[in-house]
Order: C-alpha cells, then sequence, then structure tokens
C-alpha cells in the first residue's frame, strides 16, 4: 500500500514528531542535543523554515514548524538523515533509529497553535516520572523563551507567529500563554476549553 502523500502549506504551521525506534532513547547526552541543534541550524541556512514551539526529549521530539519555501518533508528528510548518521556513527548503532517516518499535522487556526503549543511545552512535566518540576527548567524546550522573554539564540527560532495568536478572550498576554502551559488540564477553565 503506497504512503499517504504529505500535503504541504507554506504558510501553515505543521507539529510534527519524530520518536526513536521501540521508543529507545535517540538524545543521550548534551552533546546529542547540541548536534541536533548544530543540524536544525544546517539546514536552515539551505532551507529557512521558523520553529515558534520546540521541545527535544530523550526518545523523540517535537516541532512546531513552517516551511515556507520548500515543502516540509524535504526539511524534515535532512534533519533526520543527518542526525541519524550522527549517531550512528558516534554509538556504533545499526539499524533502523527512528521508530517510523515522522508524523505531522496541520496546526491552521490561532487557538490550535496555542493548543499544540502548550502540549509541546507540557511534555517534560507529563511524563511518568516528571523530568522538571517546572516548565522553565527543562533546558532543550523553548518554553523559557516565552517564560523568561529571552531572545531566541538560533535564528530559525521566531516566537512572534505564537504571540500573535494570542487574541482570544482568555488569552491575551504572555503572562496568559504562561498560565495556560502552566496549568493541568483538569484545572483549566471551562472559557479556554470551549474557546475554539
Amino acid at each position: 500500500m503506497p504512503r499517504k502523500r504529505r500535503i504541504w502549506h507554506p504558510e501553515v504551521f505543521n507539529h510534527v514528531v519524530m520518536r526513536g525506534n521501540n521508543r529507545q532513547p535517540i538524545f543521550n547526552n548534551e552533546r546529542d542535543f547540541f548536534e541536533f541543534y548544530r543540524i536544525l541550524h544546517n539546514t536552515y541556512e539551505k532551507y529557512p523554515f521558523t520553529l515558534s514551539a520546540y521541545c527535544i526529549m530523550t526518545n523523540h521530539y517535537h516541532l512546531l514548524i513552517q516551511s515556507p519555501e520548500v515543502p516540509l518533508s524535504t526539511i524534515m528528510r535532512i534533519i533526520n538523515w543527518r542526525y541519524s548518521n550522527y549517531y550512528k556513527k558516534r554509538y556504533s548503532y545499526s539499524g533502523h533509529l527512528y521508530e517510523n517516518r515522522y508524523f505531522s499535522d496541520l496546526v491552521s487556526t490561532p487557538f490550535s497553535m496555542l493548543r499544540v503549543s502548550r502540549y509541546i511545552h507540557r511534555n517534560p512535566i507529563n511524563t511518568k516520572t516528571p523530568m522538571v518540576n517546572k516548565l522553565e527548567l527543562y533546558p532543550y524546550s523553548s518554553y523559557t523563551l516565552y517564560k523568561m522573554d529571552k531572545p531566541p539564540t538560533y535564528p530559525f527560532i521566531n516566537i512572534d507567529p505564537l504571540l500573535n495568536c494570542l487574541q482570544y478572550p482568555t488569552l491575551q498576554s504572555r503572562n496568559d500563554y504562561i498560565q495556560f502551559c502552566e496549568t493541568t488540564e483538569d484545572e483549566l477553565p471551562n472559557e479556554i476549553l470551549n474557546e475554539e
């Protein structure tokens, strides 16, 4: 059965998820995370893209990404191929590094941008055993840029598209967004859950 063709909309963000094969770790230490950032940067220099939210976990990663110039599949192919080559060489690893093709879902409305980014940013505390007790303490996520109002380290990271989505009665400011991310699902007010 042929693979389903990817849909690319240059102006729309996508939620991308890539998992390690059998959910095994694919990021073991700081050097691996740094190499992934380096690969993102090198790919960006060839094919510009925008990340508005991301979280790199030990066995998978999430990107909220927009690819305005080339199909997203081109960018993801380069990123995953380069990181796989790096990992296999560094750890003498053979076989498939990734579980499947990357998951990708269009994020086409302002509120879905906010909801998906919240999901991405909550990854480190939504694990069976939370990796941190505060979202901003997880070092491989874009959340700190929102919470601490820090400038992005890399040119491919741009938080403005997400902040521009703050147009709802209950989510109008950066502080509202921080509260939205830091509140558990069952503690969210009904007006936010029914926003869209």
